[in-house]
């Protein structure tokens, strides 16, 4: 791999076949964001490719959550002409078409991450960092101005850019970016770090998360018989799936999420998260065949030899260049994985399912067991009861007396945050420094917890609850506040 400095910029690049493709990266994603501002990094992108004329060759831009970029395949003097308007937007946003690009942004209404994975994220991170990949936030049209401006200087520079390319870089190629210090990440901090359990979400399909080490291959190779597995039972014994696959988060410091997700028939769920689990169960406690972990290196070696991976090799080592992580070159890697053994993949596996987290969608209850023969919990929020002090308001006469679930519901408010407990006995609490947002719906109001949690403190919901909405407007900052979208509702 071929390394140059354009600008201030690291280029890197790699002969491969085919036309001439290129992705400027830069290092910033959804989890660089806040709740307040979610979605400000794709308004930005948005932005500077709304400048743009029309090109005749295949380009486009994404944001993920980690990364930013922008994406071109042609002629070597259009990708040139590309990457120098891309950056020359960039430089100077047209901030005056930031109606018309939210409006945009809601019509696309795209996400960071697959719904399952993003859920199973939130559920260990909170709704911060890489728990923001499921959530809206407020809505393209709530992001302030002052927060796009800030995203520009902060990220979007030649201190947090690499361009890759499959081929030389064109003869007089510019990348005219302000100059900027490389920005810092800290590790994302873990808010439930329980060991294994279940969770009832708004998913599509169950997914398994393991916290582990990115970088442990016997574990990946235990992902991937895992995979395979569940193809051959989930989608080509039963028929209840179509689609096996694994996704990958990076936390920091070498850390963070492995996934493994289905989709499931209608009506079918439960039976596949079942599936998911006892595969996995069966594969801790069993560990794989020599076979199949000879099969897995065997499909590695393919995919890492394959002509067309260069694009891939490429954008990995930019991710490391902006993050500060190892590269290893094909060769090495392959040396290292041909070398596991399948006694290797099952203690990693084995020792990672002592984190692991299932998502089931809603409805799918599960009655499972740990690797130990103990049940699998339920994970549900950790608030003890409600406290002796503060505000408190009921459910109005009418709902108490028509509804019996509404006689145990509850809301307090006191000093030190936001109490709930709901119809079902389940009690949520927010404390006030831990609130990330506080949506206004008319005169009530939704908030927002890094928990993650959401507390609705509606007047439909409970009586006589003004004096309540005045003493949670003065806990919490102004700025935490905002109107509910235009767009859509809250998030749920």
């Amino acid at each position: 791999m071929h390394r140059d400095v354009i600008d201030g910029v690291p280029v890197l690049w790699e002969q491969a076949p085919g036309p001439l493709e290129a992705a400027l990266v830069f290092g910033c994603g959804a989890r660089d964001e806040t709740f307040r501002t979610l979605g400000v990094t794709h308004l930005v992108e948005h932005l500077a490719m709304s400048t743009l004329p029309r090109l005749h060759h295949e380009h486009n831009a994404m944001v993920d959550l980690e990364l930013t970029q922008f994406t071109a395949t042609g002629r070597p003097e259009q990708i040139a002409a590309y990457l120098t308007l891309v950056c020359q937007a960039l430089a100077d946003l047209p901030v005056e078409r930031i109606e018309q690009e939210s409006g945009v942004l809601a019509a696309e209404d795209g996400c960071a991450s697959h719904p399952t994975v993003g859920a199973l994220l939130s559920h260990r991170y909170g709704i911060e960092g890489l728990g923001l990949a499921p959530w809206n936030g407020p809505g393209p049209d709530r992001i302030p101005l002052e927060a796009v401006r800030d995203v520009v200087a902060r990220f979007f520079h030649a201190g947090n850019a690499v361009l890759v390319l499959t081929g030389p870089p064109p003869e007089g190629l510019r990348l005219p970016l302000p100059a900027g210090p490389r920005p810092a990440r800290g590790e994302a901090q873990q808010v439930r770090t329980a060991h294994s359990r279940w969770q009832e979400d708004a998913v599509p399909g169950p997914g398994l998360g393991l916290d582990c080490d990115l970088a442990d291959q016997p574990l990946q190779l235990a992902l991937a018989v895992l995979q395979e597995r569940l193809r051959n039972t989930a989608r080509h014994q039963h028929g209840l799936s179509y689609d096996v696959s694994c996704a990958s988060a990076a936390a920091g410091l070498g850390r963070g999420e492995r996934v493994v997700h289905l989709d499931a028939r209608e009506g079918e769920e439960q039976r596949v998260a079942v599936l998911l689990w006892e595969g996995a169960l069966k594969l801790a406690a069993e560990g794989p065949s020599e076979e199949e972990v000879a099969e897995e290196i065997a499909a590695a070696r393919e995919l890492f030899l394959d002509p067309r991976a260069v694009s891939f090799e490429l954008e990995l080592a930019a991710s490391s260049e902006l993050f500060g992580t190892p590269y290893r070159p094909v060769p090495e890697r392959l040396a290292l994985l041909e070398k596991v053994t399948p006694e290797q993949v099952h203690r990693a596996f084995a020792r990672a399912m002592d984190s692991a987290l299932l998502v089931v969608p809603p409805g799918a209850e599960v009655s499972l067991l740990r690797p130990d023969g103990s049940p699998l919990p339920e994970a549900r929020c950790t608030a003890a009861g409600l406290p002796a002090d503060g505000q408190q308001f009921r459910p109005s006469v009418k709902d108490r007396l028509f509804h019996p679930a509404a006689r145990r519901a509850r809301l307090v408010l006191n000093d030190a945050g936001v109490w709930l407990r709901d119809p079902d006995g389940e009690v949520h609490h927010i404390p006030y420094r831990e609130v990330v947002g506080v949506e206004i719906q008319g005169p009530g109001r939704v908030v927002f917890g890094v928990a993650p949690c959401v507390i609705p403190v509606l007047p439909e919901m409970f009586a006589g609850l003004t004096p309540g909405l005045r003493a949670l407007d003065a806990a919490v900052p102004e700025e935490l506040r905002y109107a509910a979208s235009g767009f859509r509702s809250a998030d749920n």
